[in-house]
């Protein structure tokens, strides 16, 4: 199958280049620069430009872009960067693949467990309506910006991911070095749900919805099993064999990054539904199993 894929840089975007590509799949990866190799196909998110022509003959396409929402402190500048590398890049690319003579069956495009806002301890399915705060209020725009492959007759699915258990790259990233010099510690009160991901599940899932027809719309790609920041940092203390004695305060994390804190501080508790229902099956659904995977 010949695959585009958007973000393929980033964490979730190389590990599904190098999964499809490793089963054979042809990948072409939408590049910012000038295209130089075969593999690759120019756009530019800022301007809406996409080489279309470059997309011909794909099947499918994965968009995974967009501007880290922990890389940097939640400037006005920095938020504008957030909303618009998503919303603007989706929609130049949903316009181009509409406009293709034969668009590809299906587009999963990026999505996050952001769009839910703070739900306390009350779990919430892809039934649920969006929160509230900055980041609900970006996935809302961002998937709202994928109509025009919608009403193309493209099968397309948002995929509200939420934390990705990884070493390499993302929220947990973070953690990782801090829990193996003994630094972790509960973020607030640690009573704030993480709903998680194994990457290794995050890349099966993607391509569990490229595959499977009869699926769209929001999907969440979190593990069945939402735990609390408090139970994280224990299951990070044992895996990692070390103590978890520091909690950062709210306060502290406020006034060291600002109104991102607010992203770690809230509580999301998100369940699968839709993929479950679909047939998916998690290979690492605790978060025990998907640390020890990074691990």
């Amino acid at each position: 199958m010949k695959i585009a894929v958007t973000g393929s840089t980033g964490l979730i975007g190389a590990a599904l280049t190098r999964s499809l590509r490793a089963d054979g799949h042809e990948v072409l990866r939408l590049i910012r620069r000038g295209a130089q190799a075969p593999d690759e196909v120019e756009w530019d998110p800022a301007r809406q430009y996409v080489d279309a022509a470059g997309l011909a003959g794909c099947e499918a396409v994965v968009h995974l872009a967009g501007a880290g929402v922990a890389a940097h402190r939640w400037t006005a500048a920095y938020k504008k960067e957030i909303r618009d590398s998503r919303v603007l890049g989706t929609a130049a690319l949903a316009e181009a693949l509409a406009l293709l003579d034969t668009p590809p069956r299906v587009l999963v495009s990026g999505s996050a467990i952001g769009y839910y806002g703070d739900t306390g301890g009350r779990p919430v399915d892809e039934s649920a309506p969006p929160g509230d705060g900055f980041l609900a209020s970006v996935c809302v725009e961002w998937e709202e910006a994928a109509a025009p492959a919608e009403e193309a007759g493209i099968r397309t699915v948002f995929a509200r991911t939420g934390l990705v258990v990884a070493r390499e790259g993302g929220a947990w990233a973070k953690l990782f070095p801090l829990f193996r010099a003994g630094l972790g510690g509960r973020l607030g009160s640690g009573r704030q749900y993480w709903s998680f991901i194994a990457l290794h599940d995050e890349v099966a899932a993607l391509r569990f919805l490229v595959d499977t027809e009869g699926v769209s719309g929001p999907v969440n790609l979190t593990a069945p099993q939402p735990v609390t920041n408090r139970e994280v940092t224990e299951a990070m203390s044992r895996a990692l064999h070390r103590p978890a004695l520091l909690p950062v305060p709210a306060a502290a994390m406020r006034l060291a990054v600002g109104e991102a804190a607010g992203d770690a501080l809230a509580s999301t508790r998100v369940l699968p539904a839709r993929l479950l229902s679909a047939g998916f099956r998690f290979a690492f659904p605790t978060v025990e199993g998907a640390i020890g995977a990074a691990t």
